[in-house]
């Protein structure tokens, strides 16, 4: 069964009594290549567990059950239970959860799959085609979850994937570029055309791929203060780093502040678009110890 043939989606959609979703954001996969490249490139290892977020009628999970060990699909979409139970039929290393994937344990969704703990017993990774509209909550309930992923390979806007693959001094970069950064690297691989979906968007996409750390990169006194900064640099992008720091920290004197991002070695009048996650960890770390008079 072709699941990317605008027929067989059509036909699969009206036998299931179903229409295609607005609110959910969903656009069907018509170009093979698609699923099939991000298949390829979800893992180097075909032992992983793949999570994905989304199946819709399945064309890009039967690509990951053709290439690795298991794949654990979180759909939203109840009424799309006739039609995955159909497409999915052969693919016995499959199991496909009806649930939010901003709200259900994936921890265990994962484990109960995998048999193990996922990313420590077994290698686990997310390949997606994300709905546009909560594209940035979902990466970040991915990399907040404590699961040691692999792997985060998604298709998302075109402009989302200009951000998140950003350099520091660009006009993309923001501060969820920042916060990846802390995570893993981020590479944008291709571009998808309106035309490659049924129905076709009205902007292209793209797919990217994050390479999580092994092992944390960084080590920031606090955490959540290394976050809040990365934050408060882009709440006001056109002032300054001093002045945005400001407006958050307010517990600290501007003047501090002043003092904090010149002894990191930055600009007094430096923006907050040109420092990388390692900066941003420097500077938070210096923050902490004004804050605790360390």
């Amino acid at each position: 069964m072709n699941l990317c043939n605008p027929r067989v989606i059509r036909e699969l959609m009206a036998e299931a009594g179903i229409r295609f979703r607005r609110d959910l954001g969903q656009n069907f996969l018509i170009d093979p290549t698609v699923p099939e490249e991000i298949a390829e490139i979800a893992s180097p290892d075909p032992e992983s567990v793949m999570l994905e977020i989304g199946p819709g009628i399945g064309c890009l999970t039967s690509e990951l059950a053709e290439r690795y060990r298991r794949v654990v699909a979180v759909e939203i979409d109840r009424g799309l239970i006739p039609v995955l139970e159909k497409t999915l039929a052969e693919c016995d290393n499959v199991t496909v959860v009806y649930d939010d994937c901003m709200t259900c344990d994936l921890a265990k969704l994962l484990s109960d799959a995998g048999g193990g703990v996922p990313g420590v017993d077994f290698p686990v990774s997310v390949a997606a085609n994300l709905p546009y509209y909560i594209t940035t909550p979902i990466l970040l309930r991915l990399l907040e979850s404590g699961i040691r992923f692999s792997h985060v390979t998604v298709m998302v806007q075109k402009e989302v994937a200009d951000r998140l693959a950003a350099l520091p001094g660009s006009k993309d970069y923001g501060a969820i570029t920042a916060v990846l950064g802390y995570y893993g690297t981020v590479e944008r691989c291709f571009t998808v055309s309106p035309g490659s979906f049924l129905p076709p968007p009205a902007v292209s996409s793209a797919v990217v791929r994050i390479d999580l750390y092994p092992e944390p990169a960084f080590s920031p006194l606090s955490e959540k203060l290394f976050f809040d900064t990365v934050h408060a640099a882009f709440e006001q992008r056109r002032k300054t780093l001093v002045n945005a720091l400001s407006a958050r920290f307010s517990d600290v004197p501007k003047e501090k502040l002043a003092e904090i991002v010149v002894s990191c070695g930055f600009p007094p009048d430096v923006r907050g678009e040109r420092l990388g996650t390692g900066d941003f960890v420097k500077l938070s770390d210096a923050i902490f110890r004004a804050r605790n008079g360390v």
